[in-house]
């Protein structure tokens, strides 16, 4: 009986606030079952130590700004270096917030592109217009960037007609979004060579986030699956289409690696 009044009791809770659905769905043990179901891993993906991926991980981000947020220095420096392994990089990604990873892939790339919400889309949705102007902060007026303003579930990404090297998927990260995005990316965006990264795959570089997890393997197409691998030391997933050395996630991490970091602001 009490089972069925505190069941009673949560209906009525979500009919009066429907947002708290969203609570339910995102929890993690709910997400831990389905991708039990589904037999993906239980730590997630693989994986990839970063000099494995680049044997002298070195890199200077000319834009960071230490605020909510925003990437892990790794995440950023991640980007950049994959950025660096094409002559000519295109580089597409979709979540802008303040532009502090398209404003260093530009660095090195030459063409980008971020897709956003409008600021007119943001309002609508409740959000605040001081959040909402924010967007684009550091990367606006920059000339190899280019901004698009629409929903990434409703953009065209057929009729774009444009193949990159390096996408970047950072939008909103509930499951539906994700899957459909990764879905997006992998059937418009990409040629045989292309590197995928999503950012918040992981909560902290040794946890993976369930939900983002099971919406990039359920996007990602079954015979690509096996070049999903976590960079260690960020909390990115990273489709990259080589056969590469990997572990399992094997927590609490012992570091075998430090990272040496200079710190130095400057005024805009």
């Amino acid at each position: 009986m009490k089972k069925i009044k505190k069941s009673l009791k949560a209906i009525g809770a979500i009919l009066q606030n429907p947002w708290l659905l969203n609570l339910v769905l995102a929890d993690d043990k709910i997400w831990g079952k389905y991708l039990s179901k589904r037999n993906y891993p239980e730590k997630g993906l693989p994986v990839i130590e970063l000099d494995t991926l680049f044997p002298e991980f070195s890199e200077v981000l000319n834009t960071f700004a230490f605020l909510d947020g925003g990437s892990l220095p790794t995440d950023i420096a991640l980007l950049k270096l994959l950025a660096k392994k094409y002559s000519d990089c295109q580089y597409f990604e979709i979540g802008t917030w303040r532009g502090e990873s398209v404003a260093n892939v530009a660095d090195v790339a030459s063409r980008c592109f971020t897709l956003n919400l409008s600021k007119k889309e943001m309002l609508e949705k409740g959000m605040d217009e001081k959040y909402a102007d924010l967007h684009g902060f550091f990367s606006k007026g920059r000339e190899n960037i280019t901004h698009l303003e629409e929903n990434s579930l409703t953009f065209d990404f057929a009729g774009f007609n444009r193949k990159f090297d390096l996408i970047f998927i950072d939008g909103d990260h509930h499951y539906d979004v994700v899957k459909k995005d990764t879905e997006n990316v992998f059937a418009h965006l990409v040629h045989d060579k292309s590197i995928v990264v999503w950012h918040d795959y992981a909560y902290h570089p040794e946890k993976m986030r369930p939900e983002v997890f099971a919406a990039i393997m359920d996007g990602t197409p079954a015979d690509k699956r096996k070049y999903l691998v976590h960079a260690a030391n960020t909390i990115c997933a990273v489709f990259i289409p080589e056969t590469l050395k990997t572990h399992p996630l094997e927590t609490p991490v012992k570091p075998h690696k430090r990272f040496k970091i200079s710190i130095e602001s400057q005024k805009l």
